[in-house]
């Protein structure tokens, strides 16, 4: 094998660990068929992690992501950690570092509701016949999240808080060319979506939007006011193909468009950093949804969000399109042949109720 790639693991709590397993399964079997190998090797975070180390982002753990090419990402936290200090807990602990450190700073996250799980989706299905695939590419580390000033004071006898949104011309341009460039290997049209009528932040975003794609002639802009665009996935996802927003809109709307798909449990992510020369990027790549630990344990977990994260890794970080492919062909052929997790199952005669390794087996089976 003449390409090699490494990559960390961090499974992290809940279902992390055992759909994480599902998901290595299929990457060492696409590396196999498609003349690749991967070298992995995985470290504690979140709630793991400060049960072993009393932190939940060990020096350990970031030394080896740092090695890395990648980092595939489970999930963190549970009711167990929840009364530590608001810095100590495993999602701001370990998530907001692990971002900042390495400057993930353009979260891309398909809101994808395939044709045969519309019955899923809590929107009507006259509105949505067809399933839909919209990708919300969202700016992760400027804007209202990190803005400084940020605090709490006295004055005049009451609390005032204070938070900052803040961002550089040069923030809001890299982000957009993430977005722009998204769309060429899709349906070449990107939906700007920002709060012009009112912020003073939104007016620059708007005017960049239009100065970024002066260089991408083939791909079509237009332009959204979050509300709308709020009201408009509801009514017409299947007429979007890429938004892209800042931290706080992009935070909201990329949780609307994963209860518009149907499941959490369905949808992947990829934080990413700076690009290479060789085109490809850095990144941290991860379920949408969270380590339900109500579930853990029980293995019946769907795992397909962390196995979509595996074909983002590739295509993002490795370079390894074909085995991308194969990985989110492999899931539509789970998927369009009746087999359900629990968080999927309707009852119907077309169904079949399968658990974690079942799944996880026909989709090694269909690559």
């Amino acid at each position: 094998m003449s390409r090699s790639h490494t990559i960390a693991v961090l499974a992290g709590d809940g279902i992390g660990p055992e759909v994480m397993e599902q998901a290595l399964l299929v990457l060492d079997t696409t590396a196999e068929k498609f003349g690749f190998s991967i070298n992995q090797s995985a470290h504690l975070v979140g709630g793991a992690a400060i049960d072993a180390t009393g932190s939940p982002l060990p020096p350990e753990t970031v030394t080896a992501c740092e090695k890395a090419d990648a980092i595939l990402f489970g999930s963190v936290g549970g009711p167990k950690w929840e009364n530590l200090p608001p810095a100590q807990q495993p999602e701001r602990g370990a998530l907001l570092p692990l971002r900042k450190h390495f400057g993930l700073f353009a979260n891309l996250r398909p809101g994808v509701c395939h044709p045969a799980l519309t019955h899923a989706s809590p929107v009507k299905n006259e509105l949505i016949p067809n399933g839909f695939d919209v990708l919300c590419v969202r700016e992760l580390t400027g804007g209202l999240y990190f803005g400084e000033p940020k605090l709490q004071e006295e004055r005049d006898g009451e609390t005032v808080v204070i938070d900052t949104m803040i961002y550089t011309k040069s923030e809001i341009e890299r982000i957009l060319h993430v977005a722009f460039k998204a769309a060429q290997g899709r349906d070449k049209r990107v939906c700007s979506v920002d709060k012009a009528n009112v912020l003073q932040n939104s007016v620059l975003w708007r005017q960049t939007a239009e100065e970024v794609a002066k260089s991408y002639p083939d791909v079509e802009l237009s332009h959204l006011y979050v509300d709308n665009a709020a009201m408009q996935l509801i009514r017409r996802a299947p007429d979007f193909d890429v938004l892209v927003t800042e931290n706080l809109f992009g935070d909201i709307l990329s949780d609307e468009m994963a209860m518009i798909s149907g499941s959490l449990g369905m949808l992947p992510s990829a934080s990413l950093g700076g690009q290479k020369d060789n085109g490809l990027y850095f990144g941290m790549y991860e379920p949408s949804g969270g380590s339900a630990p109500d579930i853990a344990g029980q293995g019946i977990a769907n795992p397909v969000a962390q196995i979509l994260s595996v074909a983002m890794l590739l295509r993002h970080s490795l370079g390894e399109e074909e085995a991308a492919k194969a990985i989110e062909n492999a899931v539509e052929n789970a998927i369009s042949s009746g087999l359900r997790t629990g968080d999927i199952y309707t009852g119907s005669e077309q169904e079949t109720k399968v658990n974690t390794a079942e799944m996880g087996a026909a989709i090694l089976k269909a690559i």
